[in-house]
């Protein structure tokens, strides 16, 4: 994966009224850190770093990061956004190196069509959508594809059954669920149902059986 270049202002002001005002000139206050390096305040172009992570590694994206002469081989760690607007307000910079591994929250994406499950009237169960993995930052992928065409009612597709690009692993248990094949909502609740009735009944028969001792 090939960094994209990301020019950062260095120098800037700290405090609540310079970053209102950096965000007023289009710009996203930020701050660099990593491997022994002091803290460095930054200030990136709101829609450069929109641009940079847009793309198909979107926040994982390795950033190149020109900063007053300075390069600087990051990713974007944190993104803090407005609670209203959902725009990015401040961003973290971390830097890495080509050789380390490092943790990464990647999305899950579904391929492929459960046949099996629709000509059933039953429903595709999404219950991961992104998946913690540990990676060089090159090989982090833009997502984890979960070809979905052999699934049918009942089965469950596991972390344990991914296939994962070269170099990447999961930091997650092999038996976690991550899509299922589940039956139609009416037969499901027909069974609920059903099993509801036939503890009733059961307790019903407890009770008239008690009934019986008692009046012996």
């Amino acid at each position: 994966m090939p960094e994209i270049v990301l020019n950062a202002e260095v120098g800037r002001t700290s405090g609540s009224s310079s970053a209102r005002r950096l965000r007023a000139e289009g710009k996203i206050p930020g701050v660099i850190y990593g491997h022994g390096t002091d803290p460095v305040s930054v200030a990136v172009a709101a829609r450069d770093l929109r641009v940079a992570l847009n793309g198909e590694a979107g926040t994982n994206a390795l950033l190149s990061l020109q900063a007053d002469g300075t390069s600087y081989l990051a990713i974007a760690r944190e993104l803090q956004r407005h609670p209203v607007r959902g725009t990015v307000v401040h961003v973290d910079f971390q830097i890495v190196r080509r050789d380390e591994v490092i943790g990464a929250t990647v999305p899950v994406s579904l391929v492929g069509e459960a046949i099996e499950v629709h000509h059933g009237d039953g429903l595709v169960d999404q219950q991961l959508f992104a998946l913690p993995v540990h990676a060089k930052p090159a090989d982090i992928p833009a997502s984890v594809e979960v070809d979905i065409s052999d699934l049918t009612i009942g089965a469950i597709v596991r972390v344990g059954d991914l296939t994962l690009p070269a170099g990447v692993s999961v930091d997650l248990e092999d038996d976690v669920a991550v899509v299922a094949g589940v039956p139609p909502r009416v037969q499901a609740a027909g069974e609920e149902g059903a099993a509801a009735e036939g503890g009733g009944e059961e307790a019903q028969g407890g009770d008239a059986a008690a009934r019986g001792d008692q009046e012996g």
